[in-house]
């Protein structure tokens, strides 16, 4: 058997606990913990109550602090607008329950102790009590505390228990529909997801606070009851002190010890009354909104017929025979007094309400004019929608796969990380004028391209570009022209168990609006947007840009730098390597072309690293020398103004063997790009763009020496 062996205790100072600030609790060993200052002081001077004798001074003190926190208490329940703005009302129900008890056994001490010497000896106040309630009469006393203890115990508290249970059950009922009510709201886009959060919090309070006060209301149930019998056992355990110890005689005893207990028992069950009825005002509160006393007096005199009929029938019993004439007559007219007020009162709210409707509904003005000068204003990015394309807006996958809107916010995010250009913002437009399933996408408010689309249907492609087989509609892709067709939901996993590739709507138009958008990237670079670029640079590299701007080029010079770059699909995110490559390229030429191209031999690894096939190498067709030296012969013109006057027949054969390497590459697997000088490249990418825009043409200074070349085929 192993005993375990004892924990090594470390001393703990009270007086720094008491004198901390509240923070975190210190840890001690056995996984307690020590409590806060505020908490620690709290449990001491209950301990000393229950404890240590008090004198009659302190007591009275103490139970005048008693009933100040009773009522505290009460008047706070009665003002606040909500239950969950006093959530802290079970733990200061337990703190008063503990107190009253302790000032009842403080003020037991005395009673038997000092009983014998006058009703003065338990302090003032309960003397005060005593005498007042008893009017020398200990038996009236008696039937006062009694009657106090009824209505606290039978009425009270047996109904705010109960009202406190039952919308606690209540309570737990309720919360997963109203949990559902707010992922209800969050989906439709009602509310956000802050208030989402903080509503779920409150629906959480509101359980854990009706919870408590289920429990919470069986303090109040058991302070009464240990008031009357610690009042019971004072009385017959005082007269015993007297008569057997002190010597007094039974009529003295009783007399004195009569009063000092019923004055101790109304003194505690006066604050527990209060307590009581605040809790059941707490509790009662949960369908009332704003303050207590301003909702009753709302709703009371919000019927003046009822209180006309209340004036009435007060008026007629004030002139029964025998009944007083003055209380009745005079709370009659009051009610009626009080009906006339509030029907003019509600006249008034009824007319106001007319009239905000009539203001509501009337027709609104004229809008004024719009300046002429907003015409001028164009979308960079539009799309424009038929009607029968609205579910891929409205409906998260009722249109078939993810909402277009959404995809269209990631689309913006892989833009920016693959070209560095941040896309701006897609407007969304229902345009009557076209097909049901028709789309059109506009640059600068001119038609890029357009396509068809089928909310519910799947767009199937053969991967190698063979006939679907599946039933359907048979149709274009709009991206890269490949054959597709459309095929209903219910088919999609049989086209994807097939090798299919299955694309939903939101992801065919998104797919297009990107192709269309890396196409024409380098129109939508604005001079606003270099801009933005250059002073979002790190300051290390804003010093280059003092020294060369605007002294050996202009922002639009770099603008227009940028632009050749993205024409051909090169990623300006390192914008750094093109300062420094345009710093250098300026020390050569003034010429944009030329310095562009030198830029592009400072991005060789990007460049290289974004042709490269999954093999890791860089497949490539080359120019062969007899065609560069035609290119170089029919050059003309120097610096910007050079330009290429080949003769039509040339480019002609260019172009045929262009096409027909390129397309015996496809057949093999292969994306190569093509390969020439650096001062040809400019001038052949001219060429091969107008016939094939995704070719990338590459110089011999753009390839990083690092990267692992596969030549396919020269032309």
């Amino acid at each position: 058997m192993c005993v375990a062996q004892p924990a090594t205790l470390e001393t703990i100072d009270l007086s720094d606990l008491t004198s901390a600030p509240q923070t975190a609790p210190s840890r001690i060993p056995f996984g307690l913990s020590v409590p806060t200052g505020a908490e620690l002081r709290t449990n001491l001077l209950r301990g000393v109550i229950l404890i240590l004798p008090m004198p009659a001074m302190l007591l009275d003190f103490m139970l005048a602090v008693s009933i100040i926190f009773s009522v505290l208490i009460m008047m706070t329940a009665l003002f606040i607008q909500t239950p969950l703005e006093f959530t802290a009302f079970p733990t200061i129900l337990l703190i008063s329950t503990m107190l009253r008890l302790s000032l009842n056994l403080a003020s037991t001490r005395l009673i038997l102790s000092h009983g014998h010497e006058g009703t003065d000896a338990a302090g003032h106040v309960i003397e005060a009590f005593g005498a007042f309630v008893m009017g020398g009469n200990f038996v009236i006393g008696i039937i006062v505390f009694g009657i106090l203890v009824i209505v606290n115990f039978i009425v009270i508290t047996k109904g705010s228990g109960r009202i406190a249970e039952v919308a606690a059950r209540f309570n737990l009922d309720a919360m997963p529909g109203k949990q559902m009510a707010i992922d209800a709201d969050l989906s439709s886009g009602l509310i956000k997801e802050d208030e989402a959060r903080k509503r779920r919090k409150d629906l959480e309070s509101e359980s854990a606070f009706f919870g408590a006060m289920d429990g919470a209301s069986k303090f109040v149930r058991g302070d009464a009851i240990a008031g009357l019998l610690i009042t019971f056992i004072n009385v017959i355990g005082g007269i015993i002190i007297g008569t057997m110890q002190m010597g007094i005689t039974l009529s003295e005893a009783g007399h004195s010890y009569t009063v000092l207990s019923v004055g101790d028992g109304l003194v505690s069950q006066i604050p527990a009354l209060i307590v009581s009825t605040a809790a059941g005002l707490l509790v009662s509160k949960a369908g009332v909104s704003g303050a207590a006393d301003k909702a009753l007096s709302g709703q009371l005199t919000g019927y003046p017929a009822a209180l006309g009929l209340s004036g009435a029938v007060m008026g007629l019993l004030s002139l029964l025979p025998g009944l007083p004439f003055l209380p009745f007559a005079a709370l009659g007219a009051g009610a009626g007094g009080l009906a006339l007020w509030a029907k003019r009162e509600n006249l008034k709210r009824r007319v106001a309400a007319v009239t905000a409707k009539a203001e509501a509904e009337a027709p609104p003005p004229p809008p004024a004019e719009e300046p002429i000068a907003t015409a001028l204003k164009m979308d960079d990015l539009r799309v424009e929608l038929g009607y029968g394309l609205l579910p891929l807006i409205n409906d998260n996958g009722k249109g078939g796969g993810e909402k277009l809107s959404d995809q269209i916010k990631a689309l913006r995010r892989q833009i920016a990380s693959d070209l560095g250009y941040i896309m701006p913002p897609v407007r969304l437009l229902d345009n009557v004028q076209l097909a049901a399933n028709e789309y059109v996408i506009k640059i600068k408010e001119v038609d890029a391209g357009k396509g068809t689309l089928y909310p519910g249907q799947y767009m199937v492609m053969d991967p190698m570009g063979g006939k679907v087989t599946i039933p359907g509609t048979q149709t274009t892709e709009p991206t890269f022209g490949l054959p597709a067709t459309w095929v209903d939901g219910r088919l999609r996993e049989e086209a994807a168990i097939r090798g299919y590739t299955v694309v939903d709507p939101a992801t065919v138009l998104s797919t297009h609006l990107s192709e269309t958008l890396k196409t024409n990237v380098s129109e939508l670079l604005s001079y606003a947007d270099v801009k933005k670029l250059l002073s979002e640079v790190p300051s290390d590299q804003a010093k280059l840009i003092d020294e060369i701007v605007p002294s050996q080029i202009t922002v639009s010079g770099i603008q227009r730098i940028l632009q050749l770059l993205l024409a051909e699909r090169v990623s300006i995110r390192d914008l750094g390597t093109i300062l420094e490559g345009i710093a250098e390229g300026l020390s050569i030429s003034h010429a944009t072309q030329t310095i562009a191209e030198h830029v592009r031999a400072r991005l060789a690894r990007q460049i290289c690293a974004a042709n490269q096939a999954p093999g890791g190498y860089l497949p490539l067709i080359s120019l062969s020398s007899a065609w560069e030296q035609n290119f170089i012969e029919s050059i003309v013109g120097e610096g910007d103004d050079r330009r290429l006057a080949m003769a039509p027949s040339k480019l002609q054969e260019f172009v045929g063997a262009v096409r027909d390497q390129f397309e015996e590459a496809a057949k093999k697997g292969e994306l190569p790009v093509l390969m020439t000088s650096p001062m040809n490249r400019p001038f052949v990418r001219s060429i091969v763009e107008r016939f094939r825009a995704h070719t990338t043409v590459m110089s011999q200074a753009e390839v990083h020496p690092k990267v692992r070349l596969k030549t396919i085929s020269s032309i």
